[in-house]
């Protein structure tokens, strides 16, 4: 049986053997917006609990709208243009309107990168595109503490637009339940202080920092106090399906927007399966997302629910750029030194995360639960002693290998990787 995955910007076609009993995981068929563009205009003049964005524009002297960095596959070339458009025509000025990237604590993205991310030449001429620097303590204004004592830095140029816009995509986030929304803040602008605050491991081992739990997640938790203390956030969500083709598009108040957003988002993206397998193929979603092994490892916490304990995951990622950043890099190399047990019990003495090496902390998660194989073309000899799992030269020997070993016919296979969350129920 030949199945197409999701690597890189070309799919990878594996041919798994027909005597195997395979189950192929992917989103509910989702009804798609007929004319996207039309869909984005129709939404700001039809927002969820906020006045039209023409409304709220006028008479403002400057707007900032964040965006996604190029981890994220957002249709901003979509998205953009009608939203300045609507800005422009209220009255702001071009030369007043900053389209922020919201990189959290990755990398800036530049030249030809950055020109892909807005998605448009039209936005890079008529207005100022910029990135967020975490790391740069002038660069950001105190706005106090949350309820749990994380400090709240957000960038100073967020904060003094007189119209704060996000935009994002709203998709099964396996720390903050979903993505999206208020996430495009905190990280996304936010002081490394912040960051590294509500990554620490006393939040994010609670047992609903997970995939798809918003109600009682410590993360969203914070995430919203922090958005709460800006004030006056507005959202622009947007869902995508596998073929990154558009569903659903709203905007509005940056909470209730995307909790209409999420409610929408999980009819398609939760999909409930009535067994446990011992072998699991999944993926990284593809470009962008698995352009590094640190953004990889979201696919191994992605299909946890579905493997059966001691089972095993085979993940395809490109790692086209490589291991991630040096921070992360240096995480995998304390694993590697001194094993997941005294890495993780170095994580709770912290009160502070290291950057980074939350990912690493996930990658610990999904190893407690089974074994896990990687099958990528990316990384050199020299990472490969750092990513802490087997590298295997085919998904399909892996798999033969792993449905020898337990004797077990039945492989899930989820081409999508971690924009589907499989369940078992």
């Amino acid at each position: 049986m030949k199945i197409d995955l999701l690597f890189g910007q070309k799919d990878l076609t594996i041919d798994l053997p027909g005597d195997l009993h395979i189950e192929v995981v992917r989103k509910h068929a989702m009804p798609l917006l007929q004319g996207p563009a039309g869909a984005v205009r129709r939404a700001l003049d039809t927002p969820v609990g906020s006045r039209p964005l023409a409304e709220v524009a006028a008479g403002a002297g400057s707007a900032c709208i964040l965006i996604c960095d190029v981890t994220r596959p957002v249709p901003n070339g979509t998205l953009l243009p009608p939203l300045i458009r609507t800005l422009v025509n209220a009255g702001i000025k071009e030369e007043n309107i900053l389209v922020l990237v919201a990189t959290g604590l990755h990398r800036p993205n530049e030249g030809e990168e950055l020109r892909e991310i807005v998605g448009s030449d039209a936005v890079m001429n008529a207005v100022r595109v910029e990135n967020h620097f975490a790391r740069d303590r002038g660069a950001h204004r105190d706005l106090g503490e949350t309820s749990g004592g994380i400090p709240i830095g957000i960038d100073r140029r967020f904060l003094d637009a007189d119209v704060k816009i996000v935009t994002g995509l709203v998709e099964p986030h396996f720390m903050a339940g979903y993505s999206g929304g208020r996430k495009v803040v905190a990280p996304g602008i936010a002081y490394q202080d912040t960051v590294l605050k509500f990554h620490t491991a006393h939040i994010l081992e609670h047992p609903k920092a997970a995939n798809c739990v918003l109600e009682g997640n410590p993360l969203h938790q914070a995430q919203l106090e922090i958005v709460r203390a800006i004030g006056g956030v507005l959202a622009l969500n947007v869902v995508i399906d596998e073929d990154r083709r558009m569903g659903f598009v709203n905007f509005g108040d940056v909470e209730a927007a995307h909790l209409e957003a999420v409610a929408f988002m999980r009819q398609y993206a939760e999909v409930s399966l009535g067994r446990r397998f011992k072998t699991v193929v999944t993926t990284s979603a593809g470009y962008p997302l698995d352009k590094t092994y640190y953004q990889t490892v979201k696919g191994m916490v992605g299909v946890l629910d579905i493997l059966e304990p001691g089972g095993t995951i085979v993940i395809a990622g490109e790692c086209s750029e490589g291991m991630g950043s040096r921070e992360f890099v240096e995480a995998q190399q304390h694993l590697c030194r001194v094993g997941p047990d005294r890495f993780m019990s170095t994580l709770f003495e912290r009160d502070k995360a290291l950057i980074d090496e939350w990912q690493t902390e996930m990658l610990v998660k999904a190893l407690k639960k089974g074994t896990i194989q990687l099958y990528c073309t990316g990384l050199s000899s020299e990472d490969l002693e750092d990513i802490y799992v087997q590298a295997v030269p085919s998904v399909e020997a892996a798999v033969a290998a792993s449905v020898d070993a337990c004797g077990d016919k039945a492989v899930a296979v989820v081409p999508e990787g971690p924009y589907v969350i499989p369940l078992c129920n």
